[in-house]
């Protein structure tokens, strides 16, 4: 049986470059990236992503999150695949629990869910999870 947990999320900190070579194609940067989950999951993370950028101030992205902390009452780690999409005000993410990478408490953990961001620091998340 699935259960669903919501919550909110901050972005603690963002450190990103752009690759280099073949001057004159489209912008192409990695990222890692910090957050706090607050809610059903309280965690920390760290997400190593990659972006593309359109002329138009749109974006694409796709990456993992290493997660520690817990979901729910359960204690561990484990790690997200996430892919998504910047619209020029509105971040979304879809985002997938690896298989078998969760351990501790968590080990076995499945699931999936989304999140969204606007401008500024803070976003939701909903998780979808079987354990």
């Amino acid at each position: 049986m699935s259960i669903k947990v919501e919550g909110s999320f901050e972005i603690t900190s963002w450190d990103e470059d752009q690759g280099g070579g073949l001057e004159g194609t489209g912008k192409v940067s990695r990222a890692t990236i910090g957050q706090r989950f607050a809610g059903g999951i309280d965690a920390e993370t760290i997400a190593d992503m990659v972006m593309t950028y359109g002329d138009d101030g749109t974006a694409e992205f796709v990456g993992y999150h290493r997660v520690q902390g817990r979901v729910e009452d359960k204690a561990g780690s484990f790690v997200l695949r996430a892919r998504g999409v910047y619209d020029g005000t509105n971040a979304r993410t879809s985002f997938e629990v690896v298989p078998g990478s969760a351990r501790g408490e968590l080990a076995g953990l499945q699931g999936s869910g989304t999140g969204s961001a606007g401008h500024g620091s803070m976003g939701v998340y909903s998780f979808d999870f079987d354990l």
